[in-house]
């Protein structure tokens, strides 16, 4: 059975110390953050290596989760509770899964997942810089490329597409991902805060404060996991794991 096989195709990768520049400024004190040293899978969790976790720990398979963990739609494309079946590519990402089952999985890996921070200072590295994704055009058309697609296209396996200049794969155009603190770019700090200001972050006029009102790329990443709740699942929506070094 495919939950039983020993699999583990992504190694985690070094991300270096550096400065992120978020697209939310949260502050005019913090239009640069540091980031610390971390490591961070090459690739999204498969399907395969996900089946393994549900076959020891099978209080996250389809039907015996807990609702107030995952939607109706948890699994809902595998065929059974705890195997993908012939018809789900075991080395594509593994999608229909909520932030709390990602979150359990990279426990269970001695792992987490990363903060938005981390994920977004990985994705802005290039395969030749460790800045300029926001503004490389190649990346920008990939991910263009990628919407267009529409949410029912075929999932390739991952790792197939190029890594960037730290070994990672995939940060763009094959899934969406969970992070630790998935809603944060589009909320304020103090969610006590209330007003317009508060109000302006949700919608077009967000673009405002953001650190580049025409990257739409990131600004439509934002948007999409800032509609996110825990429980939710996708078909267009996985993880990878992060770990201290």
């Amino acid at each position: 059975m495919l939950g039983l096989l020993p699999v583990a195709w992504a190694l985690p990768v070094l991300v270096p110390a550096g400065v992120h520049t978020p697209f939310y400024p949260a502050s005019e004190d913090e239009l640069e953050v540091p980031v610390e040293a971390f490591l961070l899978d090459s690739t999204q969790v498969t399907n395969a290596e996900f089946a393994s976790f549900v076959a020891e720990h099978p209080r996250w398979e389809q039907g015996a989760v807990v609702a107030l963990f995952a939607d109706d739609l948890y699994l809902s494309h595998w065929e059974g509770p705890s195997s993908p079946g012939a018809e789900v590519a075991p080395r594509s990402p593994v999608t229909h899964v909520s932030w709390h089952a990602a979150r359990a999985y990279c426990e269970a890996q001695n792992g987490r997942l990363p903060t938005v921070t981390e994920w977004e200072f990985a994705a802005d590295a290039t395969e030749t810089g460790a800045h300029g994704g926001r503004k490389d055009e190649a990346t920008l058309q990939r991910i263009l490329d990628w919407y267009a697609l529409g949410a029912d296209a075929q999932l390739r396996d991952v790792g197939s597409g190029p890594a960037n200049v730290y070994g990672v794969h995939d940060l763009h155009a094959l899934v969406w991902e969970w992070t630790e603190d998935f809603n944060s770019m589009l909320v304020a700090s103090d969610a006590r805060e209330s007003g317009d200001g508060e109000n302006l972050r949700f919608c077009g006029a967000g673009a405002l404060s953001a650190a580049d009102a025409e990257d739409y790329a990131t600004f439509m990443r934002s948007a999409f996991q800032s509609s996110l709740k825990a429980d939710y699942t996708t078909s267009s929506l996985g993880f990878r794991c992060a770990y201290s070094p």
